[in-house]
């Protein structure tokens, strides 16, 4: 049933631009009080106060959903911090209290909001204002499907989504904003990945009642949803059970990402100073979790090629256009790592056969690996060119190089050149090599101890 759920209505506060609370609604200043605060002190709430100070330094309006400790609780709230000229305006709404490290359900087996359950099963979340404009995407979530999450934030919602009409030739969305309810079933494409998904959202109110956005989940109709269906599709994985990557997905995903965000906020030190000592365990923390759900991802993947009804769907695709997007993906790792990425000319391009999505998953394994493996100070180039009836990519790095007795090695499943060396699973080249050929193209490597490597990605010209 269509309904306005009242506990998103959200309680609101003001905080000055110092960081100081100058003014809260009595159901956040008692959570404020618990914390040790109070109107006039620093806002003592870490993660409403990040959120303030996130909002005052980039301008516009973010909303976050985010959990706080409460006492012996986790609460569970949605915030939207508004900045202007005299400070931040938090909306804090949700407030679903649980017990620390309970199972799913709340306690005493007590049900969660009517819109948790709406939003629980999605892929990734997304934000919108009372225009439509999008006010937060998962921050994962351009990575893992092929688009730039960043440069949306702040355009209307139609640049993300071309929705479809239903059967009735409407737009449940629309019918949504108009009604001010929470809908599910809003067909969509992703643009710029032609990759299927399905929109669910719960709308949000002001503190007068008014209608002032949506949270919502992108359900990705593509990929493989449940174990049983995985079991359905057939080949399975020698050594593991049926549908065991898609369980450990649903299972990890979530608390390894909180985990690396909360530790980057620690090392990042947003809060104010840390000891050298604690930011380094942080970062140590991130590093680890990061490393952790790249694993679950080549799980996931690897569990996908070597099913025996694999596809890959041909379609026309820009592969210059590919590597761009892929060399922008990696651009904040390659900063961390004071490595510069040399990427294709805006006016490139290179038409072939190919599928998107897999297409990019492959340049950015390849240049995340070139990456990786690049000296402080080095650099990467990713060139476009023309080979006859084929068209490639090639990533070239600064690094060690690889002995030609290793090239054959590093793509076969869990095989690194040096296990001690801090880096992937070794699937990622496995997965690529798979993916490439499914394409009808190829990977190739042409490297030397102590000249670097030269990874060149092929694929039907178009």
């Amino acid at each position: 049933m269509n309904v306005v759920d009242t506990a998103m209505i959200p309680v609101m506060a003001r905080v000055d631009g110092e960081g100081r609370l100058t003014g809260a609604e009595p159901r956040l200043l008692d959570l404020v009080r618990r914390a040790g605060g109070d109107v006039g002190a620093p806002l003592p709430v870490p993660e409403l106060a990040a959120l303030a100070r996130l909002a005052v330094r980039l301008g516009i309006a973010i909303a976050r959903d985010v959990t706080v400790a409460d006492g012996g609780d986790d609460t569970d709230l949605t915030v939207r911090a508004e900045p202007d000229a005299e400070g931040v305006t938090l909306a804090v709404s949700g407030w679903y209290a649980r017990p620390t490290m309970i199972a799913p359900g709340g306690p005493d087996g007590a049900a969660q909001p009517a819109t948790d359950y709406a939003l629980a099963d999605g892929d990734w979340r997304w934000e919108a204002d009372a225009a439509l404009r999008i006010t937060h995407i998962q921050p994962d979530a351009g990575e893992r499907y092929g688009f730039d999450a960043d440069a949306l934030l702040g355009a209307p919602l139609g640049r993300l989504f071309a929705l479809a009409q239903d059967n009735d030739g409407d737009l449940p969305i629309v019918s949504a904003v108009a009604a001010r309810v929470l809908y599910d079933g809003q067909r969509a494409e992703l643009r710029g990945t032609g990759r299927e998904v399905r929109l669910s959202a719960t709308p949000r109110v002001d503190d007068h009642g008014r209608f002032a956005g949506f949270a919502g989940v992108a359900h990705m109709l593509d990929a493989v949803d449940a174990p049983e269906e995985v079991a359905a599709a057939g080949a399975k994985l020698a050594s593991l059970p049926d549908g065991f990557s898609t369980q450990l997905d649903r299972a990890l995903r979530t608390p390894l990402e909180r985990i690396i965000a909360n530790a980057n906020s620690m090392s990042a030190q947003v809060e104010g100073p840390l000891a050298p000592r604690y930011t380094d365990y942080a970062g140590d923390i991130a590093t680890a979790g990061r490393h952790l759900l790249g694993l679950v991802d080549d799980l996931v993947d690897l569990e996908a090629i070597e099913r025996e009804d694999f596809v890959v769907h041909s379609e026309p695709i820009d592969l210059a256009d590919v590597a761009r997007r892929a060399a922008g993906l990696m651009a904040v790792r390659a900063a961390e790592n004071q490595v510069r990425i040399d990427k294709p000319a805006s006016e490139d391009a290179l038409p072939a056969s190919g599928d998107f999505r897999r297409a990019l998953q492959v340049l950015v394994n390849l240049i995340g690996n070139a990456v990786r493996y690049s000296p402080p100070g080095g650099m990467v180039w990713v060139r476009p060119q023309r080979d006859g009836d084929a068209v490639c990519v090639i990533v070239a790095d600064q690094g060690k190089g690889i002995a030609p007795d290793d090239q054959a090695r590093i793509f076969e499943k869990f095989e690194r050149v040096d296990s001690s060396e801090v880096g992937g699973s070794g699937l990622g080249l496995y997965i690529s090599r798979r993916l490439a050929r499914a394409m009808g193209g190829d990977i190739i490597v042409d490297s030397a101890p102590g000249e670097g490597a030269r990874f060149v990605f092929r694929l039907p010209a178009r």
